[in-house]
């Protein structure tokens, strides 16, 4: 496939199917790699390449001699760039969100809302070309001025996860480039269609040929020749925390910039004043959206005695909504992602069963060779140390557990080795605003699903769910790609 072949997002089908590599503005790779639709196992919904080593030298070099020129231009001129490419990624908004449910699962509804997140996200940053990027600060020097200034790290390396498959590669992609950095990119091999788009959109608005590249596959070989090579002065990932703290040693060791985001097991704590149906809307919203495949989705939740029956009636009657089905087809809940994560979700619900669990809705006995579809699970009786409690699942699964009093939950919610969102359910400002204070996670949500996030504000955690050092989102996400210098200037 040359590249005439990927110029247009409204062109056939059979183009739009095949992702390649972007190396240095030029459409590469044989597509060979199948990734078949999760809930229509006879359909292929993409074919990616198999990259090389070669191939990420071959970008990282493309990026190395095209980003002196991209940092010199103007940062207006690199925002319109950007605010452009979020107008193209609007305007086929439909055509990728069809692309999106085929290779990832979701509902069309939640890609087309992720889509419009990917545009809004460039816009945003794009519009940050025109702010101020420095300080003007009093010296105790006579006649002389201070500045400060933010330079570019240089050549940064992303690496992707395929639950957002083109939202996070947006959302890392654009304040590295608005900061005057160059980019490689790898994204999931699960969804290379939807990077494909993000790709084109900015190659599309005029991004110059090295300044952003794409390699598609595997992690052990793209993701481990970005992270090891000594041009790479950032890397930004988002996936698993085993690969992302493993990652980490291998950026620390030659004293290169990391930033991870990694897993997260969010709790939401139900107090006896909150309203039980909405609270169980809240809940269910956060645990069974976009399938429960987000590292910010509720999986686990403590509730006090007074409200726990009738909460748990109406978050079953809740999860019994939440239909899964094909993305296309109206669902309101989609497909999981492959036949592994399908086989986590059943041998995480069987084996909380197995230990006493009772469950309340779903089922753990589907086929995993068939359509991935698994129905939204609600466990309860279950021990505060049980697997399902304390382990990512990364699937529809909720467990609820009753404790006496809010002290009591309050104490379970930060009983975990992550801390990425919380939530609680009350109508009292004031445990509300002692439940920020305390809860240990890097967003709180009150009344709301733990699930869903504002671009224009810091995410991310602690613990073992991030860095905690640089936060992406927002004008905090300039910090990671870029580096601070302090001038002084006597007059």
């Amino acid at each position: 496939m040359t590249s005439t072949a990927t110029e247009s997002a409204t062109s056939a089908r059979q183009d739009v199917a095949a992702a390649q590599h972007l190396i240095n503005g030029e459409w590469t790779g044989e597509p060979e790699i199948q990734r078949i639709n999760p809930a229509r196992p006879d359909e292929l919904a993409a074919l990616s390449p198999r990259g090389t080593a070669d191939d990420v030298d071959a970008a990282i070099t493309a990026a190395a001699a095209a980003q002196p020129a991209w940092a010199a231009l103007p940062a207006p001129a690199r925002g319109a760039i950007l605010m452009t490419a979020g107008n193209l990624l609007l305007e086929r908004q439909s055509a990728i969100a069809e692309d999106l449910v085929r290779e990832e699962g979701k509902t069309l509804a939640e890609a087309k809302g992720e889509v419009k997140r990917a545009s809004d996200v460039l816009r945003f940053f794009g519009s940050l070309g025109w702010g101020a990027t420095g300080e003007v600060l009093p010296s105790g020097l006579p006649d002389t001025t201070i500045t400060t200034r933010r330079e570019p790290l240089g050549v940064v390396g992303l690496i992707t996860p395929w639950n957002f498959p083109i939202a996070i590669p947006a959302w890392k992609a654009a304040p590295a480039l608005i900061s005057g950095n160059a980019v490689v990119i790898k994204p999931a091999e699960l969804t290379p269609l939807s990077a494909t788009h993000l790709a084109r959109a900015l190659h599309d608005a005029g991004v110059p040929a090295g300044v952003f590249n794409v390699v598609h596959g595997k992690g052990r070989v793209v993701g481990d020749a970005l992270a090891r090579d000594p041009r790479i002065a950032g890397l930004s990932f988002t996936g698993s925390t085993k690969v992302g703290l493993g990652l980490q040693e291998i950026l620390n060791a030659r004293r290169a910039r990391v930033q991870l985001e990694m897993g997260g097991k969010n709790g939401v704590l139900v107090l006896d004043d909150a309203d039980p149906q909405k609270a169980a809307a809240v809940v269910a919203a956060g645990a069974f959206g976009l399938t429960g495949q987000a590292c910010t989705a509720t999986s686990r939740v403590y509730v006090t005695p007074g409200v726990r029956d009738a909460f748990l009636e109406a978050l079953v009657a809740e999860a019994a909504g939440y239909t899964a089905g094909d993305g296309l087809d109206g669902a309101k809940m989609g497909a999981v992602v492959s036949s592994q994560q399908f086989e986590q979700d059943q041998a995480a619900v069987r084996t909380a069963v197995e230990r006493g669990a009772t469950l309340l809705h779903g089922e753990y006995d589907g086929d995993p060779s068939g359509a991935l579809l698994f129905p939204a699970a609600v466990l309860t009786d279950i021990a505060f140390d049980d697997a399902a409690v304390t382990e990512e699942i990364f699937g529809p699964v909720v467990a609820v557990l009753q404790v006496p009093d809010y002290e009591a939950g309050l104490a379970a919610i930060n009983d975990s080795r992550y801390g990425l969102t919380a939530g609680i359910c009350t109508d009292s400002l004031a445990l509300a605003t002692d439940f920020a204070a305390r809860a240990q996670a890097g967003v709180i949500k009150v009344n709301r699903p733990t699930a869903g996030l504002d671009l224009n504000v810091p995410f991310g955690g602690v613990k073992d769910s991030s860095t905690n050092t640089f936060r992406e989102q927002g004008k905090s996400a300039l910090d990671f790609f870029t580096w601070g210098k302090t001038v002084y200037t006597g007059v």
